[in-house]
């Protein structure tokens, strides 16, 4: 039985690949497959953490630092990754093509989403040296910034898991990456759907400031599927 794990997805006897493609996989698996969604479920899922009061306690950051951290670092790996399979696979097949020309769509995008990030313009609001902002006001920038962000962020998540799942088959991987990684995104979902059912998509905005209708961000449509803002 273990010998059938280790075997590659196409059944070969032997399982060959050049060291530039063993890297850029690796790299790629952990950017894309672990650290980037890891990064996306935190600021869904815990901009109010468990042993947080909220509403009496505010602006808890460590959703904010948690994502900033991971998905920097996810687009950093994703760069050496990229970096690794440049000018590599000539005259390879027309997997290995779609599998590359789809690559480099998800590198610009990733780096379109830090680009988005650096953009998303001021914060304001009471605690702010400036009470108005981008974010505190809902400008239109703002309500343009969530919805590129948080639309963009999702489908070009779901479209790295095509990629990869075509990236495995090209490299004719051992079968048990192929299980372990369908088990950690079993395990992704599972956890999204428990939260979600929780409740603890909260909105961003509320998750700063509160609900109090005072705050003028409080009369705007929450942006994006399934975000909970309840009523002062």
């Amino acid at each position: 039985m273990l010998d059938w794990w280790t075997l590659p997805l196409s059944g070969a006897a032997l399982h060959h690949i050049e060291p530039w493609a063993y890297w850029h996989a690796r790299t790629m698996v952990l950017a894309w497959g672990v650290l980037l969604p890891l990064g996306a479920l935190v600021a869904r899922y815990f901009k109010v953490t468990p042993s947080q009061h909220w509403p009496e306690q505010l602006d808890n950051k460590t959703w904010w630092h948690a994502h900033r951290a991971l998905q920097w670092t996810g687009i950093g790996l994703m760069s050496i990754g990229a970096a690794l399979a440049w000018d590599q696979g000539h005259g390879t097949s027309v997997a290995a093509r779609l599998h590359g020309w789809m690559g480099w769509a998800l590198v610009l995008l990733g780096w379109l989403q830090i680009a988005a990030g650096l953009g998303r313009g001021s914060k304001g609001g009471p605690t702010d040296v400036q009470p108005h902002g981008d974010h505190y006001d809902m400008t239109p920038h703002r309500v343009r910034f969530e919805r590129l962000h948080k639309g963009l962020g999702w489908a070009t998540l779901l479209a790295a898991v095509f990629v990869t799942v075509l990236g495995l088959h090209v490299a004719d991987a051992p079968r048990w990456m192929a299980a372990a990684l369908s088990a950690w995104w079993l395990m992704l979902g599972a956890a999204a759907w428990r939260w979600q059912r929780q409740g603890r998509c909260l909105d961003t905005y509320q998750a700063i400031w509160g609900p109090d209708p005072r705050h003028p961000g409080n009369r705007v449509k929450p942006i994006g599927w399934g975000v909970r803002r309840p009523q002062s």
